[in-house]
């Protein structure tokens, strides 16, 4: 019987592999010679991998600067090369590997923290959410903050609906680097949640989030921390390096240093409330996903058969318990891990100074 999906999977797998036909090679940058963040070419591969959520084929690599310590994408895909790699992640045949991403990155209890930690310097009358997609964070964040305005920006349609069901009370399609000189001055709020490692230029989103605050307003970031101890200890299995996505890898001190040359006062760090209880649970599912039978995707050339697609259904239930007692340490562990540098993000808040 054929489904939905497998209909779709069809219908779009003859455009996909004629893309590929083309070759990947075309999908990167010219390689860099020099740190993007302090210039330095005392360069090093950190990571290399394929893509290990969707399975698209691709080989990426990680640099990490040794003078600075940023990690990179290196080359970096080009912005056709982004929109392939995005195409159909979030719904569509790469769903399935995005939910155990996105399911979960997406937490009530982390969206309060972020809401309260900022609560605790300021309750803003109005704040934009950078990077908001089904605005998930504003919807949460007015349980703690009910007279706070929320507005959203991303470059997807998601946000004109997060508008249209009420979860912000204004969106704005489109990156904030181009919208920014538009929206300058009117928020005395921010937030970028797991937004700055997506970019291909972080300081210029820094830079923007300046302009789009008013003087004495508060930025709010949240990032994957590539001085995480999971790093080392499950490799390229660590779900933060989220291969070919990611883009940037910034350590908390590069990131404090530029907020300070940019005229803001770093009003408060925190390593461990912003931790996302996933990393043994999804090292685990994507190992597996890249040893059992495969499934089907239009990015593959020859279909699944019917076989192949029971067998990994199957072996996918064999794999429940071992899934369950990951799920269950990752929920454990977090109170002794988180001080002992195994946290996988961090927070920074800036307070925007006056301008000069």
């Amino acid at each position: 019987m054929t489904t939905d999906a497998d209909q779709r999977v069809a219908e779009l797998r003859p455009a996909y592999l004629a893309e590929l036909a083309l070759g990947t090679e075309r999908f990167h940058e010219p390689r860099r010679t020099e740190c993007p963040w302090c210039g330095s070419t005392r360069l090093r591969v950190r990571l290399r991998t394929t893509d290990l959520v969707q399975h698209k084929p691709g080989t990426f690599t990680l640099d990490q600067c040794d003078a600075c310590a940023h990690s990179f994408q290196n080359p970096r895909l080009t912005p056709e090369g982004l929109d392939f790699y995005r195409r159909d992640f979030s719904e569509g045949p790469g769903a399935a590997g995005a939910a155990r991403l996105i399911g979960a990155e997406s937490s009530r209890a982390r969206h309060l923290s972020s809401a309260r930690a900022l609560r605790a310097f300021d309750e803003p009358e109005c704040w934009l959410d950078v990077g908001t997609g089904r605005a998930r964070f504003p919807v949460q964040a007015k349980e703690v903050l009910p007279y706070t305005s929320f507005d959203g920006l991303d470059l997807g349609e998601e946000v004109e609906d997060a508008v249209r069901r009420g979860r912000v009370e204004e969106g704005h399609r489109g990156r904030l680097t181009e919208l920014a000189e538009s929206l300058a001055g009117r928020y005395d709020a921010m937030s970028m949640f797991h937004y700055l490692e997506h970019s291909p230029d972080p300081r210029a989103e820094l830079r923007a989030a300046r302009t789009v605050l008013r003087p004495g307003g508060h930025l709010v970031i949240e990032v994957p921390d590539p001085e995480c101890r999971y790093t080392k200890l499950l490799g390229k299995w660590w779900a933060s390096y989220f291969q070919p996505q990611h883009l940037h890898l910034v350590p908390l001190a590069n990131l404090r240093e530029e907020l300070t040359e940019l005229g803001f006062t770093v009003v408060g760090v925190e390593r461990r409330e912003p931790h996302v209880p996933f990393d043994l649970t999804t090292a685990l599912t994507l190992f597996l996903d890249c040893h059992l039978p495969k499934a089907d995707v239009p990015w593959r050339a020859k279909p699944a058969t019917p076989l192949q697609l029971r067998l990994r259904r199957a072996a996918w239930w064999a794999a429940a318990p071992p899934v369950a007692v990951a799920r269950v340490l990752d929920r454990l562990l977090p109170p002794l891990l988180t001080r002992t540098g195994f946290s996988n993000a961090y927070r920074v808040i800036a307070r925007r100074g006056d301008d000069a």
